[in-house]
């Protein structure tokens, strides 16, 4: 019997484990906040056994006495003090342990400022680094190793709730108003965020990367980035502009800007497309441009059934083409 109720016990924990991994998970800290909720998580837990055992000894004692040992007066010493003073002094440790953490983060003047913006059903990421121009992009929060950054997180229409696990905690983003969340990542490596408050049908398909870079690597790709798109004359720049797809979509150096849809300039160098759903293939690119509601349900960019394969596939190579 004692052999079958550790074998359930292990099945029952394997979903809760499925669930760990390094690249979004609370337990693979990658930024200061979130290995402070740690660290105060693994406190807590432990003040939590603590407590548990110290009732279950207290009953184990109350069981197996002598009948008369334990006097009514005796008795309820043991319960001001085991269920009244001790738990309200280890509680009270606990809670000022925790208290520093709730302290509002400094921000100097020549701390990285970034701004998300939570649509229907993507990211709008801004950089504007001290004296140089805003970069946008899309889907995709470069950070620099070991430098702050304040994060100004926004909605133009429905609540969000911006969410890296691994690198703070969650934070909402309400119509209206603007939250900062100040981070710093401590270690460079590939990560994931998503959005932690139901907004639409669209909502399990809002995920975003999350890329901790060395400070060097970072200025150097936000450089490149803030170039315009390289574009030749091709087949499918001209069915972009044809099917008004430049009229919420920009491609700095090419037209009008265009704030509706996504920045598209260095659509090619991304490494996921549709909001970090989908690979950066050429087959995934024309079939999002076709019938964008078949991958992302709820999604604002309309279909375009009169467009046939290969104008898609035209498109695709001109997209894939924008790094």
């Amino acid at each position: 019997m004692m052999r079958k109720a550790s074998l359930l016990s292990v099945w029952a924990c394997l979903p809760a484990l499925g669930a760990c991994n390094r690249h979004q998970s609370t337990l693979a800290p990658f930024g200061e906040q979130a290995d402070q909720v740690l660290s105060i998580t693994i406190v807590l837990v432990v003040g939590a056994v603590v407590l548990a055992l110290g009732l279950a000894l207290l009953m184990r004692h109350a069981i197996r006495a002598p009948e008369g040992r334990l006097t009514h007066k005796g008795g309820m010493k043991m319960v001001l003090w085991l269920g009244g003073i001790g738990p309200s002094i280890l509680l009270l440790a606990l809670l000022l342990y925790a208290l520093p953490a709730m302290r509002p983060r400094p921000v100097a003047d020549a701390d990285l400022r970034i701004g998300v913006d939570g649509e229907q059903f993507w990211w709008r990421v801004r950089y504007a680094p001290p004296g140089g121009a805003v970069v946008e992009a899309a889907n995709e929060l470069r950070l620099p190793v070991g430098r702050t950054v304040e994060l100004s997180l926004r909605s133009p229409d429905v609540i969000h709730s911006f969410w890296v696990p691994g690198l703070a905690g969650k934070m909402d983003m309400i119509p209206g108003r603007t939250n900062r969340l100040v981070v710093r990542a401590t270690k460079a490596g590939t990560y994931r965020g998503v959005c932690a408050e139901f907004c639409g049908l669209g909502h399990a398909l809002m995920a975003f990367d999350v890329v901790a870079m060395e400070h060097a690597a970072f200025e150097r790709w936000l450089t490149a980035q803030a170039r315009p798109a390289t574009v030749t004359a091709s087949p499918g720049a001209r069915l972009f502009a044809r099917y008004g797809c430049s009229g919420c979509h920009s491609v700095r150096g090419v037209g009008p800007a265009a704030k509706i849809g996504p920045d598209l300039t260095h659509f090619g160098s991304r490494p996921t497309l549709a909001a970090g759903i989908l690979p950066m293939t050429h087959a995934n690119i024309a079939r999002f441009v076709r019938e964008p509601g078949k991958t992302k349900p709820g999604v604002q960019m309309p279909a375009f059934p009169q467009m046939s394969a290969a104008e898609a596939d035209q498109i695709a190579s001109y997209l894939q083409g924008l790094k």
